[in-house]
């Protein structure tokens, strides 16, 4: 593991959050649907957000070995 990056347990407490947030994200708009092309823009910056934040952690996660 990298001397100055995040450990693996910081590692699977932003892919838990990422996940959570793309539930959350997922639930709500099952729940209230699309209305307006705010919805639109709250998707795509949340989703990116979430979604950017899942994937590259998780990619930290598989190249990294184990402490």
């Amino acid at each position: 593991m990298s001397k100055y990056g995040p450990t693996r347990g910081e590692l699977k407490f932003r892919l838990g959050f990422s996940a959570a947030g793309l539930v959350l994200m997922a639930v709500a708009l099952s729940l209230h649907g699309v209305k307006g092309i705010a919805w639109a823009e709250i998707v795509m910056i949340a989703g990116g957000f979430f979604g950017g934040t899942f994937i590259w952690t998780l990619w930290k996660l598989i190249r990294e070995e184990p402490e």
